[in-house]
C-alpha cells in the first residue's frame, strides 16, 4: 500500500491515519509529533519533509521518526509482480484469437519509479501500475499477432514472446545511458496457450491432421490384417496338414483296437459261456437243496403251528369252564342277594305299615282331643295367634267397626263370632 501522509493546516493539530486495512505491513509509534514510522524489510519507502527538496529516507525496510506536521511517506511493496493478460487478437486471415499470457516485473530503480508511477492506492498500490502494464502488453500482442498467419500463431509463440518483451522493457527498463524508463523490471515474458475464438475454424484446422492420422491408422490396421491373415493361412495349412497325418495314424491305431477287441470278446465270451454254464450247474444244485430245507422248514413250521393252536383250543375250552363256573357263582350269588333283599323289602313294608298305623291312632287320638277342647282354650289359641295374622295383614285403609250385644247363656259364642267377622271385613276392606 502507498502511504502519503498529507501536511496538516497552520495552526491545526496533525493526525495521521491509522494502518487499519493497509496493504503494505508498516507500523506508526510514538506519540503527537514525535512519531516512528517501522517499516518491513521487504518494503520501499520515500520519506519526505516540507522544505526539503530530497527525500530525507528512501530505501528498502528504513525506518525513520515522523513528524505528522511536517512529514510525508510512501510505503511500496516490493516483491514481484505478475500481470495475468487475455489479448483478443485478429491475425492475417482476419480470424479471432485469444491469447493468454503473463507477465512479471519489480522494482529495479525506487528514485526513479515513485516519481513516474501512481502508488497511490491504498488497497492496493501496485493496481495502477499493473493495470498501465496490461493495457501496453495486450497492444504489443495485439500488434505482433496482426502481422503473423494463423498457423505461425498455433505453431511458435516466440515470435510474441519477443516482441511482447522487447516492447515492455523499452517501456519500464528504458536506457539506462539516457535516463529514461519507468524504474521497473521485466522478469519474464510467457505466452500460456493460443485460443482460436471460432470452434468451426478450430475443427477445420484439425481436420488434415486428424484425417492424416487416420489415413495412417487405417494403413497400419489394413498391413496388420494382411500379415495377419498370411500367417492364419500358414498355420491352417500346416494345422490340416498335420491334422491328415494325424487322422490317418488313428485310423491305424482304431483298426489294430477294433481287431484286439474283437479277438478279446470272442475268448471272453467263450470263457463267459463256460462259467455261466458252470454257475447254472452250481444254481441248481443249490436250488434243490435250497427247495428241500424250504420244505423241511414248512414241514417243522406246520407241525409246530399245529401243537400251538392244539394248546390254544385246550386254552380256550379251560378259560371256557372256568368262565362257566364264575357265570354259575355270581347267579347263585345275585339270587341270593335278590332273596335278601326281597326279605328287607318285606321288612320295611311291615315296618312302614306299623308306623302308619300307629300315626292313624295318634291323629284319630289328636281329633278327638281337639274336639273335646273347651271354649275357653279355643280363645285362648286364638288369642295366641293374632300377633302373627296381623302381621300377615296387609295395612288398612279404613277402619269399620260393627258391634254385636245380646243377652243369655249364649254370650260367649256370640262375642267369638262378633271377633271372627270384624277380622273379615278388615281384610275385605
Amino acid at each position: 500500500m502507498a502511504r502519503l501522509a498529507a501536511e496538516p493546516l497552520a495552526g491545526a493539530p496533525g493526525t495521521t491515519a491509522e494502518p487499519g486495512g493497509q496493504a503494505v505491513g508498516y507500523r506508526i509509534t510514538g506519540w503527537w509529533r514525535w512519531k516512528t514510522v517501522v517499516v518491513p524489510p521487504n518494503i520501499y519507502v520515500v520519506h519526505t519533509r516540507r522544505g526539503q527538496e530530497k527525500p530525507l529516507h528512501i530505501g528498502m525496510g528504513v525506518s525513520f521518526p515522523f513528524d505528522p506536521y511536517r512529514d510525508a511517506f510512501l510505503a511500496i511493496p516490493a516483491a514481484m509482480q505478475t500481470i495475468v493478460i487475455n489479448a483478443r487478437c485478429i491475425c492475417v486471415e482476419r480470424q479471432g484469437i485469444l491469447v493468454q499470457a503473463y507477465v512479471q516485473w519489480i522494482i529495479d530503480d525506487v528514485e526513479k519509479a515513485y516519481r513516474k508511477l501512481d502508488f497511490s492506492d491504498e488497497g492496493d498500490p501496485m493496481r495502477i501500475v499493473n493495470v498501465q502494464l496490461r493495457e501496453q502488453a495486450e497492444a504489443a500482442i495485439k500488434d505482433k499477432v496482426a502481422t503473423l498467419h494463423i498457423d505461425e500463431v498455433l505453431a511458435d509463440k516466440q515470435p510474441i514472446i519477443e516482441e511482447l518483451t522487447l516492447r515492455l522493457r523499452g517501456v519500464a527498463e528504458g536506457s539506462r545511458e539516457a535516463g529514461s524508463g519507468l524504474g521497473l523490471k521485466i522478469v519474464t515474458v510467457q505466452i500460456k496457450e493460443a485460443v482460436v475464438s471460432s470452434t468451426r475454424l478450430w475443427q477445420n484446422l484439425q481436420t488434415p491432421f486428424r484425417a492424416e492420422r487416420e489415413r495412417l491408422a487405417r494403413m497400419a490396421e489394413l498391413e496388420t490384417e494382411r500379415q495377419v491373415k498370411a500367417r492364419e493361412l500358414e498355420i491352417r495349412e500346416s494345422s490340416e496338414t498335420a491334422a491328415i497325418a494325424t487322422e490317418r495314424e488313428l485310423e491305424k491305431a482304431r483298426a489294430l483296437q477294433q481287431q484286439e477287441a474283437f479277438d478279446r470278446g470272442h475268448h471272453e465270451r467263450l470263457r463267459r459261456s463256460e462259467l455261466e454254464q458252470v454257475e447254472a450247474r452250481r444254481a441248481a444244485a443249490e436250488r434243490d437243496q435250497t427247495e428241500i430245507a424250504r420244505r423241511e422248514a414248512e414241514l417243522q413250521l406246520a407241525l409246530k403251528n399245529l401243537e400251538l393252536a392244539q394248546r390254544k383250543v385246550e386254552a380256550e375250552l379251560e378259560t371256557r369252564a372256568q368262565q362257566l363256573r364264575l357265570d354259575e357263582a355270581e347267579a347263585e350269588r345275585v339270587r341270593v342277594d335278590t332273596e335278601r333283599e326281597l326279605a328287607l323289602q318285606e321288612l320295611k313294608s311291615r315296618a312302614q305299615a306299623a308306623v302308619a298305623e300307629r300315626e292313624i291312632a295318634q291323629l284319630k287320638a289328636r281329633r278327638a282331643v281337639e274336639n273335646d277342647l273347651s271354649e275357653v282354650h279355643l280363645r285362648a289359641q286364638l288369642v295366641a295367634q293374632l300377633p302373627e295374622i296381623a302381621s300377615k295383614l296387609p295395612a288398612p285403609k279404613e277402619l269399620k267397626t260393627i258391634s254385636i250385644s245380646g243377652d243369655g247363656a249364649g254370650s260367649g259364642t256370640a262375642a267369638l263370632t262378633g271377633l271372627v267377622t270384624s277380622l273379615l271385613s278388615v281384610i275385605r276392606g
